[in-house]
């Protein structure tokens, strides 16, 4: 087997870097490897043409190491493909492999790798007028439109890594000056007009480093999960967000939690973030995929 191994050696101020050899060593013995290719990027787009130049050139596996953007230019190159995907987290949030199941040490995930086991999982696939002049583009966690989104793009924004506190900073800083917004969403065909604090639709469960935003999200299942915070108070969200870690927020009266085949986002004042990178403009057309991704996962 012939695999190509992309990585953004800034993840993790440096961490991926550091283990590098560590990981490689690990590869070149394992089960997946046959020929490995080794590619260290100097940017987001230079990381994006080795991804899909791997799959143009025929390599049976991607393996991917960095943050949740290295994870979401892995999977778009090699969705619907039958190219087998490894991930190793090594970023800030690593929700992506969180939502999939594999470790979110990168060594235990190279070891994972390493063992040759695949399963083909599913990919929500959004379409519309998106960032970059795509018409298509594949999300393996989280759309996130509202309160959620604003916040990541808080993050995005900010000069220094702060870990996890980059979020809970974020978050309060939003929190001071979010109001709710204007959503039109159609659900399998039923159309509903609301304002909420925000609607996350998607296929694996974590946003945020580690926030649960779709707590009953299943990778295997066929189905769109969707989370509606309806209109709150800043006091009560500001209850709520600390919850999300552990999932207990769902039992607020304001959660409403859903599952479709199809989800259409439109709306106003709507921020689209998936997998923690700007999408583009709504409405968006979300639908599910079923087996879209082929994975390197645990043997059950």
């Amino acid at each position: 087997m012939s695999t190509v191994l992309v990585v953004n050696p800034s993840a993790g101020k440096g961490y991926a870097k550091k283990i590098l050899p560590q990981v490689t060593s690990a590869l070149a013995s394992g089960a997946a490897t046959v020929k490995l290719q080794v590619v260290e990027t100097s940017s987001y787009e230079d990381a994006r043409f080795h991804c899909n130049q791997a799959v143009a050139m025929g390599a049976d596996s991607l393996i991917v190491m960095g943050g949740d953007g290295m994870m979401h230019l892995g999977l778009n190159a090699v969705a619907e493909t039958g190219v087998a995907l490894g991930v190793i987290p090594a970023g800030r949030g690593n929700d992506f492999a969180r939502g999939v199941g594999v470790p979110i040490s990168a060594l235990q995930a190279v070891k994972l790798i390493a063992a040759g086991h695949t399963e083909d999982v599913d990919l929500m696939k959004i379409e519309g007028h998106l960032a970059g002049g795509a018409q298509t583009r594949y999300v393996g966690s989280i759309l996130s439109t509202g309160f959620d989104a604003r916040v990541n793009d808080r993050v995005n924004r900010m000069k220094i890594n702060l870990g996890q506190l980059s979020y809970t900073w974020a978050a309060l800083a939003e929190l001071s000056i979010f109001e709710p917004l204007k959503y039109r969403l159609v659900i399998d065909g039923e159309e509903l007009n609301q304002t909420a604090m925000f609607i996350a639709v998607g296929n694996a469960g974590y946003f945020g480093g580690g926030m649960q935003g779709l707590p009953k999200a299943s990778i295997t299942d066929g189905l769109l999960d969707v989370t509606i915070i309806n209109p709150v108070s800043r006091l009560t969200l500001l209850r709520l967000l600390p919850r999300m870690f552990g999932g207990s927020y769902i039992k607020d009266p304001a959660v409403e939690l859903r599952t479709a085949k199809e989800v259409i986002v439109d709306g106003d004042g709507l921020l689209p973030m998936g997998d923690g990178e700007y999408m583009g403009q709504v409405p968006m057309r979300c639908t599910v995929v079923p087996g879209a991704l082929k994975l390197y996962r645990a043997a059950k």
